[in-house]
């Protein structure tokens, strides 16, 4: 059961929303290996505006997330592919189906 998450906004630098979709696309395989994370979506809210969605059963697995490779690499590449820095959201989930 999925108790809390994570929200993360993306605001692409202009030119950069390819790169920054296909960053979102790499991100998948390293998220499949982290076995606290239950879900995890890259998502496009707009032409130049993307995010991150992902559910942990617990604070441990989302600060395990936190510490993983998809957030390193995504602050190693923020200067170069966003206007702004990531604004990262702690949610807590009040209700799911499925995962």
């Amino acid at each position: 059961m999925v108790k809390v998450g994570l929200l993360v906004r993306l605001e692409a630098k202009p030119g950069k929303e390819q790169a920054v979709a296909d960053f979102l696309r790499s991100g998948l395989p390293i998220v499949q290996d982290e076995p606290a994370t239950i879900t995890w979506y890259g998502i496009q809210l707009g032409p130049s505006t993307f995010g991150i969605f992902d559910t942990f059963p617990d604070d441990a697995g989302r600060k395990a997330h936190l510490g993983g490779q998809v957030a390193a690499a995504l602050m190693a590449n923020a200067a170069e592919l966003l206007s702004a820095d990531p604004v990262i959201e702690m949610v807590d989930i009040l209700a799911s189906k499925g995962a």
